[in-house]
């Protein structure tokens, strides 16, 4: 049986390439500028939806006019989706400059951009700025069908996969544990991103795994195609709790059957966010945000993936806990969503 992640990384990938090579067929007239966006996992959300955002910005040089049917994204740029571990490296690498762009987790951007929570050890990542806010990320706490686990606190001394060590996932999931009485220390932790953790679930190498992803995540939905799966909820006392000490957490619930045969599940979710470098040209900026809210591009986040749907202008601006580019603050001004 083909490996999770060779499946869907080698979708991702074809998808990849041919956008650079279409790319490199076309007229060099134009400059061209290359532009890097963090996502994680290919076979998590922030991929696909990466590769949606890559796509409304992009606007090669020789493209058709956007107002002849081609491309309304910035002119002469190529931007890709660059797999990640997540949403702390994403925000690190932008702080090195190795990434114009990135997904982040509100509250990993959050703790980035004021040099608290894991980034006291880290490092500040004080030039990190706000694109947009994009969508809800689910928790999902995942386990077979006929596991004994029913809830959090019942994961002590099994083997469970917290995320990639640079990954949002990895902080967050600390903190859920935490709050149901459990540390690293009390589990067999594993450190894997959600294709090869799917993959060990299956080969029975694992007894449960987080991930942080807007729901239908790619991994998860390919390991209930293959087998029986259950999600763990994360409510009670201990929840109440989190999210009275937090501003980030949500309250949400993971529909029926986004994932074959699983039902609705209680959990919390944070928001996903699309956030930059403060060293970026405002006007590069500036364009960026106005391609991603072209009416033209309605059509392709609504068909790329089920998030996409939920990447709204009406709610760009919600949770949104660090600095606004001024490129991307000016848009939203112009466009009367700043008064």
């Amino acid at each position: 049986m083909a490996g999770i992640r060779g499946r869907v990384g080698r979708v991702w990938g074809a998808l990849a390439a041919a956008v650079l090579v279409a790319a490199a067929t076309l007229s060099v007239a134009q400059e061209t500028r290359y532009f890097r966006i963090g996502t994680a996992a290919t076979s998590g959300t922030y991929y696909p939806v990466g590769g949606l955002i890559a796509g409304a910005i992009s606007n090669p040089p020789g493209s058709r006019p956007c107002d002849k049917g081609g491309s309304c994204g910035v002119p002469g740029l190529i931007a890709v989706a660059q797999s990640t571990q997540g949403s702390v490296q994403n925000v690190e690498l932008i702080g090195r400059g190795q990434l114009e762009a990135g997904l982040s987790q509100s509250d990993i951007a959050y703790w980035a951009q004021t040099g608290t929570s894991t980034f006291v050890q880290r490092g500040r990542v004080e030039e990190l700025r706000a694109v947009a806010n994009l969508y809800a990320e689910h928790i999902h706490l995942v386990v077979p069908w006929d596991s004994p686990i029913t809830k959090v606190a019942e994961l002590r001394g099994k083997r469970v996969s917290l995320g990639e060590l640079s990954s949002g996932t990895l902080v967050d999931a600390k903190l859920i544990l935490a709050a149901y009485g459990l540390g690293e220390a009390d589990l067999d932790p594993v450190y894997a991103s959600p294709d090869l953790a799917s993959d060990d679930l299956i080969a029975g190498k694992l007894d449960a795994y987080f991930l942080i992803a807007g729901a239908p995540a790619p991994a998860i939905a390919e390991l209930a195609s293959q087998r029986d799966i259950r999600l763990i909820p994360i409510e009670g006392p201990e929840a109440d709790k989190l999210l009275a000490d937090t501003k980030f957490f949500s309250r949400a619930t993971i529909p029926a059957n986004v994932y074959a045969g699983v039902e609705a599940t209680a959990t919390l979710a944070v928001s996903a966010q699309l956030v930059v470098s403060a060293r970026l040209p405002e006007e590069l900026v500036h364009s960026m945000a106005r391609a991603i809210w072209h009416p033209a591009t309605r059509a392709l986040l609504d068909s790329g993936h089920p998030q996409g749907r939920n990447i709204r202008i009406e709610t760009a601006l919600d949770g949104l806990a660090i600095p606004l580019h001024p490129g991307a603050e000016r848009f939203y001004k112009e466009s009367g969503r700043i008064k």
